[in-house]
């Protein structure tokens, strides 16, 4: 049977992109001409891209003051733009190393396919995996403003590798928030940052929000060092940045309001217990801790007879308590709720210090499984002959007790 001689140039169309992808000849196509319910969306250009070794298409939606991208398997991207090709967008442009494809559709929705060699030489798009797709733009004004990039936004060579520290945090993000309650919805998204430091990353965070997911935020940056936060809220005041701000305080004292996303990074010892304990008791969406300094676990302890010869020397000890504690941590997050994990992340201040926790609330979580966890936590803190976990103390002092589902 046939297709109906109006779907044949659709289809065809359809058929040479999925040839281009094949083939890696694409360099991208181009859906152009919207009449879609969007007043201010003007067109969409999609890429091929590697995330975690499998292909993707990179979906760049152009609105008039923002880009908002969103990544889709290759045959869920396909789908998508069948669908939007016609109904929503009157001319699709599929750019490969040959030629030009053009889809036009007429005011009656009737499709026409035209097909021309390129003009001159074109390279095809080189699909990069996840680490080195950028979040972020060197042509953002908050980079200028901090010294990032220079007048003509090109990238100090001098800040190359916070260029990266940041791209990378942000891409966390990115991940955390496609996994979260907060991808569903519009409503602002309300972030906290313990320790904002020079405030790259929370400008960045504001920015991801607001320009890249067109989202509304409330970014709070939180620090201890006057000059910074009078630093970075004078530059938020000259970006006229909406919902940016920065406060002099710290962990324990000062007080926020509800949070979506908590971000502490590099709060010392018990400090990102505090910080965590803040982020839960928030009700946050969201955690990113990147903890240092562990003191507090490394006295209370006790080598067990079988370690005694591995822990002796004083190094592999040291090492073994940062991983005590920031596994107490983990559990205690996900017997509150959290989907948690530890990992090794690309170090911020040029330190050694480059390990991150990221917690993601999931609702609702059995009594058992919760007792379970709790249990874990016990066994180990008793095998270490560990007395006190501060981000433990924290949380049994809460009230109410955490979100639980029968088993």
């Amino acid at each position: 049977m046939t297709a109906p001689a109006d779907t044949v140039p659709t289809d065809r169309f359809f058929a040479l992109l999925a040839e281009s992808l094949a083939a890696g000849t694409l360099a991208k196509l181009v859906l152009g001409k919207y009449h879609g319910p969007e007043a201010d969306l003007q067109r969409l250009t999609a890429r091929p891209v590697l995330l975690r070794g499998q292909p993707h298409l990179s979906f760049v939606y152009t609105h008039r003051t923002k880009d908002i991208t969103k990544n889709h398997p290759v045959d869920e991207a396909m789908a998508l733009l069948r669908g939007l090709a016609g109904p929503a967008f009157g001319h699709a442009h599929l750019l490969t190393t040959a030629e030009d494809v053009q889809l036009l559709f007429s005011r009656k929705g009737k499709p026409a396919l035209v097909r021309r060699p390129t003009a001159q030489p074109r390279e095809a798009a080189v699909a990069h995996d996840r680490e080195k797709h950028r979040f972020l733009d060197l042509g953002r004004p908050f980079l200028r403003e901090l010294g990032v990039t220079d007048a003509q936004h090109k990238l100090v060579p001098a800040m190359s590798r916070k260029w990266k520290q940041i791209n990378k945090f942000v891409e966390v993000l990115d991940h955390a928030f496609d996994g979260s309650a907060l991808a569903q919805g519009s409503a602002p998204v309300k972030v906290l940052d313990f320790g904002s430091g020079k405030g790259y990353l929370t400008f960045a965070v504001h920015d991801y929000l607001s320009h890249t997911r067109g989202r509304p935020a409330e970014v709070i940056g939180v620090e201890l060092r006057e000059d910074m936060v009078q630093l970075c809220e004078g530059a938020a005041r000259k970006l006229d940045l909406a919902g940016l701000h920065f406060r002099l305080g710290d962990v324990g004292s000062i007080e926020t309001g509800p949070t979506d996303v908590m971000i502490a990074l590099h709060a010392c010892d018990t400090a990102t217990d505090h910080a965590l304990h803040r982020g839960i008791t928030a009700g946050a969406s969201i955690i990113l801790s990147a903890p240092c300094c562990h003191k507090q676990i490394r006295p209370q302890m006790k080598s067990p007879a079988l370690l005694q010869p591995m822990l002796q020397h004083g190094i592999h000890l040291g090492q073994q308590a940062e991983m005590v504690t920031d596994s107490l941590r983990a559990l205690l997050l996900e017997a509150h709720g959290y989907a948690t994990q530890v990992f090794e992340f690309i170090s911020l201040e040029h330190t050694s210090k480059n390990k991150m926790i990221l917690a993601v609330k999931r609702p609702g979580l059995p009594a058992a499984k919760r007792q379970a966890l709790r249990a874990q936590i016990a066994e180990i803190k008793a095998f270490y002959g560990i007395r006190e976990h501060c981000l433990e103390t924290l949380l049994d002092a809460r009230s109410p007790a955490p979100e639980a589902t029968p088993a």
